[in-house]
């Protein structure tokens, strides 16, 4: 790296060569070392941020966690395994006075690891953890399930940012909380920040298309598949089909499978949505009648919907 510096042997300003391995600044024309063992003070090419993009300049440590009262900056003493007693006294000292984060920092491993293994992005996973930062504020998370509570946020946020999962996909990934207790602990969770913000809180709505992209791709549909099963969910919104988003987009992936060759097993498109196979049945029930209008032209004739097999009654 070439920058200009005063020489005092050349006595005057001359290029220099800054070697960051050795440390030392030479001078260019007469090779006098001006500076030697200097430190480098800018960024080394490791970054410890998060995923945000944002170019942390710092050299150490994690990255600065504004949900935290110290911002996640806290420094431990750890105890050497050849110490001083002054080093084993300070350790001691300061697991005496306890961490007051312990329990959300526990709390946001656990959002963290369930996001992970839900394939979340980061957007859910950081609103999941300042719904979580909101319950704490309140004390109200003593003595209450944490798995629960920590699922329950994860479905209260990917339903806020419009991308919903369904109750049963977040409790197959939990295991220390059933899917009635997510239920309960969502319900508490509303009610805690309806008393907060003094109104009801928005939970965001759920259309079937917005499961159908990951179930399509659970089933292995082909891109025409699943552009029919997409228009078909479209134009079932003009009917009055009273049933829940997921059930209506699992019945209409069974009836565009019927009418393709890759036929799909009602026990796989089952397992692929969570949604019993006596649910899909019954959505499909109420969705037979409107087969003609609903299932675009250009992938069923209308002789071809005859294939389609007729609901039990």
């Amino acid at each position: 790296m070439m920058s200009d510096s005063y020489c005092p042997d050349c006595k005057r300003n001359t290029e220099v060569v800054c070697d960051h391995a050795a440390g030392d600044t030479v001078c260019s024309e007469c090779g006098l070392v001006l500076e030697a063992r200097s430190i480098d003070e800018t960024s080394e090419w490791r970054t410890f941020a998060d995923d945000s993009g944002d170019h942390d300049p710092n050299r150490v440590g994690g990255p600065v966690n504004p949900l935290l009262g110290d911002g996640a900056l806290t420094t431990v003493i750890s105890r050497a395994a050849n110490g001083s007693n002054a080093d084993s006294s300070l350790a001691r000292l300061q697991n005496r006075g306890g961490d007051p984060d312990r329990a959300i920092v526990l709390a946001f491993k656990a959002i963290s690891n369930m996001a992970d293994r839900l394939s979340l992005v980061t957007t859910i996973k950081d609103r999941a953890s300042e719904i979580y930062k909101r319950l704490e504020d309140q004390k109200c998370t003593r003595g209450r399930n944490l798995e629960a509570l920590v699922a329950a946020c994860i479905y209260i946020a990917c339903r806020q940012e419009g991308k919903p999962r369904t109750v049963k996909e977040i409790c197959s990934i939990v295991a220390g909380a059933t899917k009635k207790e997510i239920g309960r602990a969502k319900e508490f969770i509303v009610k805690q920040l309806k008393v907060e913000m003094g109104e009801s809180m928005e939970m965001g709505t759920i259309h079937a298309g917005d499961y159908l992209r990951r179930f399509c791709s659970n089933l292995g549909m082909s891109n025409e598949e699943v552009k029919a099963v997409q228009e078909t969910v479209q134009k079932a919104g003009d009917f009055d089909i009273r049933r829940s988003p997921i059930s209506i987009a699992a019945a209409i992936i069974f009836m565009v499978t019927q009418l393709s060759e890759s036929k799909k097993p009602l026990r796989d498109i089952s397992i692929a949505t969570t949604v019993a196979e006596g649910t899909i049945k019954n959505a499909y029930r109420d969705l037979y009648p409107h087969a003609a209008r609903i299932i675009p032209e250009w992938y069923a004739k209308e002789r071809d919907l005859k294939n389609l097999s007729s609901p039990k009654a």
